[in-house]
């Protein structure tokens, strides 16, 4: 069931999809240990890094155990994103990914993220500058197209091979959707038929189910889930058993999930400190009580407790099975 990405050798076909805000290092390592096989930073500013903006270093920080790991880059200089490229490959990641799926107006109306789709001269020099300066293997992340007008994916998936890329991950909607509607996932089979590279499928996989029948109706070579792991570790180990033996795993416990609270809320506390760490550990929460009796009446009552040992006391009283 392994993936390879150049001389990346990835021990299962899937992967945690780089999101701004949850992709953090603890998040990452929880994704990791129940059986996720390849990692994804949060997007990073190649201008960032260049100008030694200070938030990025928290960005790029990687642990021994996360490997085989993505740093996801984002920008639109080619000459920028060759330098920081090479920069960030002296590091300790596995794989530089390239983001052009973005659909954030402050990230599209720089000419980033999916807008990059709307430029395929553009995409060429960004990937050729990449490739020739970057050790280690480059990666794309690109949607199904901008609009249903310029459904390009096919397109873009072509021209990052020619150019040297050696994986691409493709989102089956359009910037235009954002995550509305639903994933078109025949845009996955069809740039799975087109390209020789592995093709990794993105969009609406939510259940073990949902990853088995996306490497079915797509042959894509691997998958990526990203809001369905959200306060979802679990949908890893889920889907692996799942495609191993044919069996649904029973979701979590409540006990369970208040563990996984437990340790991810004392990651978070250990790295940002008390007071941030809480509240960056509130949207958390939030995702992992999802559907249970009286969530949005516990979510209101968590959002009042600023203090960890607190907090660490209502999580035991109130998500007892």
């Amino acid at each position: 069931m392994e993936l390879k990405i150049g001389n990346v050798i990835i021990p299962n076909p899937l992967a945690l999809g780089p999101m701004a805000g949850v992709t953090d290092l603890p998040f990452r390592i929880l994704c990791k240990e129940q059986g996720c096989g390849l990692l994804y930073t949060e997007m990073v500013s190649a201008k960032a890094i260049l100008y030694k903006n200070k938030n990025t270093n928290a960005l790029l920080e990687i642990k021994q155990e996360e490997h085989p790991i993505a740093v996801q880059l984002f920008g639109s200089d080619p000459d920028i994103m060759g330098e920081i490229g090479a920069k960030v490959a002296e590091g300790p990641c596995d794989i530089i990914d390239i983001n052009m799926g973005c659909p954030v107006p402050k990230v599209v109306n720089n000419g980033e993220g999916s807008a990059l789709m709307k430029n395929p001269e553009l995409v060429e020099k960004i990937l050729t500058s990449m490739v020739k300066k970057i050790k280690k293997p480059v990666t794309i992340k690109i949607r199904k197209g901008f609009n249903e007008e310029n459904v390009n994916a096919v397109e873009i998936a072509k021209i990052a091979e020619a150019c040297g890329v050696l994986a691409v991950a493709v989102h089956g909607r359009t910037r235009e959707q954002y995550y509305s509607g639903k994933a078109d996932w025949n845009i996955i089979r069809q740039v799975k038929e087109a390209v020789s590279i592995p093709v990794i499928g993105n969009g609406d996989i939510f259940t073990p189910e949902d990853g088995k029948r996306m490497m079915e109706e797509t042959g894509c070579d691997g998958i990526m889930v990203a809001r369905g792991a959200q306060g979802n570790p679990w949908i890893f180990s889920r889907i692996l058993h799942y495609l191993k033996t044919g069996e649904i795993l029973p979701p979590p416990s409540k006990s369970e999930r208040r563990e996984m609270i437990l340790r991810h809320l004392q990651m978070q506390v250990e790295m940002r400190g008390e007071n941030q760490g809480i509240r960056e550990m509130r949207k958390q929460i939030a995702w992992y009580t999802v559907g249970l009796p009286h969530s949005a009446a516990l979510r209101n009552e968590l959002n009042q407790i600023d203090q960890y040992e607190r907090l660490t006391e209502f999580l035991y009283e109130k998500l007892a099975d």
